[in-house]
């Protein structure tokens, strides 16, 4: 292999007060306050929400849904240790419904959730090329160190591995291949590209598509293995040399679920915005809304690229996604997805 060649390279007003100032991190939506609570304040509030005449559902959302992955968790640790409760087991106590599900997954921790989600998904009685999304967006559009957290976190809480699951819960030769390429990966994250490379393996995804042998060990490799920025000089490189998107040309040979699966693959490692763009729009329209899957969109991507999904939306659908979401959804449920996109109801 060819050498690698770099070509990229204000003020709280009160920590308590419902008008203290907000901060954005990147291209997330979720808004922290300048000034958060301690830990032990923070579960103090919740514990007080939850007791009572009636659930304080609007304060737990005050105070979970303006704090960030690691905040989240030393709440969790110190609610534990004030009450010898898990904070988990309590919101399933006094939440329910979509509202319950969207704040049990936003506490957890992000590889916790993911690993839980995983494992739903591999063990539901639905079969289907959607209920494998989760498992492609983590190994597609996410980190590599997140993907190995999500592998352990898979191991601690269900006694097997993600592998494991996979090959005895999906059925089909093919899509198994990929799925297993994909989470065993651990690809190099950094901005590198090698254009020689790209150029080579931009011509073996042609032939393999063009020889209809989707799951040739060659472009299980490619898919699984390149790191991000390689793989997109390489759908690049596939484009202008081909005359179309890699994604148009494996859709051409089928609309089955290996065809879809790999486009999934593609869109997620190309432009993730726009694979949860997607999945938050097919889950609002038509007929009746897919509370997981927008529910899963918006909570695992509200701390990474939430504004990039936003405009990718628009682009896509013509209309606000937060107006869509608004629109969609009602109560408490509602009032926790906006609050996670950055807005107030």
């Amino acid at each position: 292999m060819k050498s690698f060649k770099k070509i990229f390279s204000t003020k709280s007003k009160s920590s308590h007060s419902p008008e203290s100032s907000f901060k954005i991190g990147g291209m997330g939506s979720l808004k922290v306050l300048d000034v958060t609570p301690s830990p032990e304040e923070d579960s103090e509030k919740l514990k007080k929400a939850f007791q009572g005449l009636g659930t304080d559902e609007e304060g737990i959302i005050e105070i979970l849904g303006h704090r960030d992955a690691s905040q989240r968790k030393k709440i969790r640790e110190t609610y534990q240790k004030l009450y010898n409760e898990s904070l988990i087991d309590a919101i399933h106590s006094e939440l329910s419904g979509d509202f319950r599900k969207a704040v049990i997954l936003w506490t957890y921790d992000p590889s916790e959730r993911d690993a839980r989600l995983a494992n739903e998904a591999l063990n539901s009685k639905k079969r289907g090329i959607k209920n494998l999304e989760i498992i492609v967006e983590m190994s597609c559009a996410s980190s590599p160190q997140h993907l190995a957290a999500v592998r352990q976190a898979y191991c601690s809480l269900f006694d097997c591995s993600l592998e494991e699951d996979i090959v005895a819960s999906v059925s089909s030769m093919p899509l198994k291949k990929i799925l297993l390429g994909l989470v065993a990966s651990f690809r190099y994250d950094k901005e590198l590209v090698d254009m020689d490379v790209a150029n080579l393996e931009a011509d073996r995804l042609h032939e393999a598509i063009k020889t209809k042998e989707l799951v040739h060990d060659d472009v299980v490799f490619i898919l699984s293995t390149r790191n991000f920025y390689q793989l997109r000089a390489t759908f690049d490189c596939y484009q202008k040399k081909h005359g179309n998107s890699i994604d148009k040309d494996i859709m051409k040979l089928g609309k089955g679920d290996l065809e879809s699966l790999l486009k999934m693959v593609i869109l997620c490692i190309d432009t993730p915005e726009k694979h949860f763009a997607e999945v938050i729009g097919t889950s609002i329209i038509g007929l009746g809304t897919d509370e997981d899957s927008l529910t899963r969109g918006i909570v695992t991507r509200a701390e990474i690229d939430m504004m990039k999904i936003r405009g990718e939306y628009m682009n896509i659908y013509k209309s606000s996604l937060d107006d869509a979401v608004i629109g969609d959804t009602s109560g408490d449920y509602r009032r926790f997805l906006v609050t996670l996109l950055g807005g107030k109801i």
